[in-house]
């Protein structure tokens, strides 16, 4: 079982999104201590919490200031991209940082309808999805499917290619591709165990690949203190329902919570269902439960809590299983 880590370079109420991608560094650090076995950094656009819209800028700088962790993005969302600069960027990195970088794709937009018109795209963007993989994949591996056009860097570097998804769309298109699949559990939990079912009966193997691979997400928030990490937990409930249920309102603590409790709350509290909190004992115990439920190669770990320095503490206190 492997531990890896998922960091959307999250901007705190105060800080800027200079200050999160400072401390992209520093929690990169921490899970290469740790033993985890890559970072991923995903593509988000015209969300004022996130600050890793640009992936691979954001790699390259992590990049230079580690020594071995493996680093990629979980994703970048195709659709919004030509497959062909997709393939110079992180062509680029592989050639930059030999045997370290990954590519995870998924085909949502990462924002709202007005941006993904701002990106150029339009509502049908997503349909070429399993074109513009095997297009970048053709980049990748030295074998162009576009005649005389070829990625520099990038031509054969066979950057390794996993699909994303929350449904079984990106199941299905992994499985009939032969490659690697992460499902977003930690926020998109609801088809997880019919993803993984359908990605495994109907995998065909590839080269690359002989067998189904399976990435499973999950949030994580470790403390040495129990009750410290519950009220963690709490915190990180309450900035989603700031963020999805009562945005522009100004509720208190007190309110939230009851909002929390309410139907309407504890649908927004089931996507969070795949959650591991406690003590790092706790937190190894219930992440080995959903690792045996999933059967997943590798967990993709999500640090829920609302602070940085809480994000921090978290990644230094799980150490990766080692067998």
């Amino acid at each position: 079982m492997k531990y890896s880590l998922l960091d959307v370079a999250a901007v705190a109420p105060d800080e800027t999104p200079a200050d999160a991608l400072h401390g992209a560094v520093p929690l990169a650090r921490a899970a290469e201590r740790s033993g985890f076995h890559r970072v991923w950094y995903a593509e988000h656009h015209n969300m004022p919490q996130i600050a890793s819209a640009a992936t691979s800028v954001v790699i390259a700088h992590v990049a230079a200031h580690t020594e071995k962790i493996r680093l990629g993005a979980g994703g970048v969302m195709l659709p919004n991209h030509a497959p062909l600069l997709i393939a110079e960027q992180f062509g680029t990195l592989a050639a930059l940082h030999p045997d370290r970088i990954d590519l995870g794709l998924g085909r949502a937009p990462g924002s709202d309808q007005n941006t993904m018109r701002a990106l150029r795209r339009t509502p049908h963007s997503a349909d070429s999805f399993p074109d513009d993989v095997l297009e970048l994949q053709g980049y990748l591996s030295g074998r162009t499917r576009i005649p005389g056009v070829y990625a520099t860097p990038g031509n054969g570097s066979n950057v390794p290619l996993y699909i994303l998804g929350s449904s079984l769309f990106g199941a299905q298109l992994a499985a009939a591709l032969g490659l690697p699949y992460a499902f977003a559990s930690h926020f998109a939990p609801a088809a997880l165990d019919a993803a993984l079912q359908t990605y495994r009966a109907e995998y065909r193997p590839s080269e690359e690949h002989p067998e189904p691979y399976v990435v499973a997400a999950a949030n994580v928030i470790a403390s040495p203190d129990e009750q410290n990490a519950q009220e963690q937990y709490q915190a990180a409930l309450r900035w989603r329902a700031r963020r999805f249920l009562v945005r522009g309102r100004d509720l208190s603590d007190q309110d939230l919570d009851a909002l929390l409790d309410s139907p309407t709350g504890y649908e927004m509290k089931s996507m969070m269902r795949h959650t591991a909190f406690g003590t790092p004992e706790q937190v190894h115990k219930q992440l080995t439960t959903f690792a045996e439920r999933t059967r997943a190669d590798e967990l993709m770990l999500a640090p829920a809590s609302t602070r940085r320095e809480d994000r921090l503490q978290t990644v230094e206190l799980i150490e990766a299983p080692t067998d």
